[in-house]
């Protein structure tokens, strides 16, 4: 199985002065070229003696501080993030040819941040992060859904959710950020920003496909 891209060259003319206003740019492509959930973006993690995992969340959030997610914090990701901050973030944009990948150190949120989101979450999204021990091991479906329905019969629908003391919302600070463009004979275009730790700046480099 093989893909052929076929788009025109991207420069470094073409890029934003940073990182952040070039992946506005590109993740409003994204949204208006009609991707399904082009906020899913694959985390990466590891354990501090360097053995990886990936999943797949959505990014809730993003800005000059860097790209925002919600977790259960004792989930695998959450406790390997505990033990090691660096992680990677890939936007897998596949039917525009397009890629962004992120690499950076992740730290919580503040309690108020995670509370005004978890406050726009459905009812029963909020009652979800309390009944999932995320990554734990259970019994059954049946017994998560016991423990859902009991949730629901102690916190009505007009009733509001405490947000869950271990659960919370997580910033990547990126310190590379990297778009990657398709094209014929696998001539990808790629382009990263890596942040100068001295001026706070960042610098642009071209990597070979």
């Amino acid at each position: 199985m093989r893909e052929q891209y076929r788009g025109t060259a991207f420069l470094e003319s073409d890029l934003a002065p940073g990182p952040m206003q070039q992946f506005a740019r590109w993740f409003k492509d994204a949204v208006a070229g009609g991707l399904h959930e082009p906020n899913a973006m694959v985390v990466s993690t590891a354990t501090p003696d360097g053995r990886p995992s990936s999943r797949t969340v959505l990014l809730k959030a993003y800005d000059e501080r860097g790209f925002v997610f919600y977790t259960n914090y004792g989930s695998r990701k959450g406790r390997e993030i505990a033990a090691n901050r660096y992680v990677a973030l890939l936007f897998p944009w596949h039917a525009l040819a397009l890629q962004v990948v992120v690499t950076g150190a992740a730290d919580r949120v503040g309690r108020e941040e995670t509370a005004a989101y978890f406050r726009t979450r459905p009812h029963g999204s909020q009652l979800g992060a309390w009944a999932s021990d995320q990554s734990t091991p259970i019994g059954s479906r049946a017994e998560l859904l016991e423990r859902y329905e009991e949730l629901g019969r102690r916190y009505g629908p007009d009733e509001q959710v405490p947000v869950p003391p271990h659960w919370g919302g997580v910033r990547v600070v990126p310190e590379t950020v990297e778009f990657w463009q398709g094209h014929e004979n696998r001539l990808h275009d790629r382009l990263r920003y890596v942040r100068e730790p001295q001026s706070d700046g960042w610098r642009v480099e071209r990597l070979c496909p």
